[in-house]
């Protein structure tokens, strides 16, 4: 048996939707193989949690959450509590306290889905964006005084360091590495940011000297919105900092059709703590509860997390059965379907459920 222990927090939104799908997908995993046991426990944390306690999670959460082997997240965000909290509150507590400096969001057109880009198909968007998940321009440094005044100031310092930008650039470009075009854009914005962005192009320089065989060019942020739309073929690893990531891995699912098929993967590559798996598409309040949420998002970031645990054959069969289903025309709204959560759910899970039990080893 080999087993793993999943702190599931489906928090706020949409959240609990597409977590509950992912984990009925997880137990589908279970049943098509007996050697995989997930022992997945349930967090209350988010919003309604503030709202009771005043805090997004408990003071000890993340000694809580240390034991886990990974962390499967919902989404976090209400409209009745201002964004900083529950972002500051939750999720970025995880991320940074875990040293989860590797955010990592792939990106390709699913069969059965029609994207917005015109003559582009399966096949001709494939990317991966990699997101410094630790500092930059989400450092949190900064302050705000003379509050309320005509004088008020508030900064929002982004913070380079050489630790940081070297080991984001290394994991990018080991990614790049092992992906078949062995191709790296790395994303700068060095003409008006001349110090912290002139700092990561020159390490990113010294970093492409080990690895010789990858191929690496270099795009300002605004210019790369242009060429991600124009010439999608042209792409495939990209590295960015934290904000123009986050903003180019909107674009990205976009392009590919929704935002409620792009996944999301919080990585600590040394393993010193667990990494976390979420979908992009946030708390999605107009759709709550109404049973339309797109749950391909979260069971891609599934797919992310047993690659990241070891358990590469049931990542594969899990993608198998989203392309199959997108393919079927399983479909919800938001991709151009008329489909509910619970049929796309039931869709992958017949899916996996259909293959041949793995014999058990001895």
């Amino acid at each position: 048996m080999r087993n793993y222990a999943i702190a599931a927090i489906p928090a706020d939104g949409i959240g609990p939707e597409v977590i509950s799908a992912g984990v009925e997908v997880l137990h589908a995993l279970e049943r098509q193989n007996p050697q995989l046991k997930f022992a997945i426990e349930t967090f209350d944390w988010g919003s309604d949690y503030y709202k009771k306690h005043g805090v997004m999670m408990p003071e000890d959460g993340l000694q809580t959450l240390k034991k886990f082997d990974a962390i499967y997240f919902g989404a976090v965000g209400a409209p009745d509590v201002p964004d900083h909290i529950t972002l500051w509150g939750l999720r970025l507590p995880i991320c940074q306290g875990f040293d989860q400096y590797a955010n990592v969001r792939p990106t390709k057109i699913l069969p059965g889905i029609i994207p917005p880009l015109r003559n582009c198909g399966p096949g001709d968007l494939d990317w991966v964006i990699v997101r410094e998940n630790s500092e930059g321009e989400y450092s949190g440094n900064g302050g705000r005084a003379h509050r309320g005044l005509p004088e008020e100031v508030g900064t929002e310092v982004a913070i380079f360091t050489r630790v940081g930008v070297t080991r984001i650039m290394r994991y990018a470009f080991k990614l790049a590495q092992s992906r078949p075009r062995k191709l790296l854009t790395v994303v700068t914005k060095s003409n008006a940011q001349r110090h912290g962005m002139v700092m990561w192009d020159e390490i990113a320089a010294e970093v492409a000297l080990e690895f010789p065989d990858v191929r690496w060019d270099k795009m300002l942020v605004d210019a790369m919105t242009h060429r991600m739309t124009l010439h999608p073929q042209s792409l495939d690893t990209i590295v960015a900092t934290n904000l123009h990531a986050d903003i180019l891995s909107d674009l990205a699912g976009a392009l590919a059709g929704s935002l409620g098929v792009a996944p999301t993967a919080n990585i600590d590559p040394e393993r010193r703590f667990p990494s976390m798996f979420e979908p992009i598409h946030g708390s999605a309040f107009d759709i709550t509860g109404k049973g339309v949420a797109n749950p391909v998002a979260s069971f891609w970031t599934a797919v992310q997390m047993l690659e990241h645990l070891g358990e590469p054959e049931a990542a594969a069969l899990v993608m198998e059965g989203i392309e199959y289903a997108c393919a079927q025309g399983v479909l919800t709204p938001d991709v151009g379907g008329t489909a509910k959560t619970v049929d796309v759910t039931k869709a992958v899970v017949e899916f996996i459920t259909s293959k041949a039990p793995v014999a058990e080893t001895a």
